[in-house]
């Protein structure tokens, strides 16, 4: 018999952080991008696709939130998925890094907290029964 999921007592809450982690990545990245020159200012020494894929992720990450509130049994995968492209943006830029581009500290630990995150979630709401 294959493995299954099992429910997760704490999805809910997990849902609405995920969710409120999705809108102010969303807020944040979007004003770099779009925003005003005091934000972009604001921001520094930040690494273009670095922003681009954390506002474009942020609407994953409430697709992702969605999902999981609703019990889907995709929502997991999905966080597993933005976890793994979190860690591969990840070595994107330490690339670009060690190759003499300035960039803000503060990215190192951005990029650290959302793969640990989105890898937690996914450990987390991914919990297996032992096969009988």
């Amino acid at each position: 018999m294959p493995n299954q999921s099992t429910p997760v007592r704490w999805i809910k809450p997990i849902a609405v952080v995920a969710l409120v982690f999705g809108l102010l990545t969303l807020f944040s990245g979007g004003n770099v991008l779009f925003g005003p020159d005091e934000a972009r200012a604001s921001a520094g020494q930040y690494v273009g696709f670095v922003v681009w894929f954390n506002f474009l992720a942020g609407g994953i990450y409430v697709l992702a939130a969605i999902g999981l509130w609703l019990g889907k049994s995709w929502a997991p995968r999905l966080a597993a998925l933005i976890a793994i492209a979190t860690a591969v943006v990840g070595l994107g830029f330490a690339f670009v890094v060690l190759r003499g581009s300035p960039f803000e500290m503060r990215t190192v630990g951005a990029l650290t907290l959302r793969f640990a995150f989105w890898a937690a979630i996914a450990l987390i709401t991914t919990r297996r029964s032992a096969p009988a």
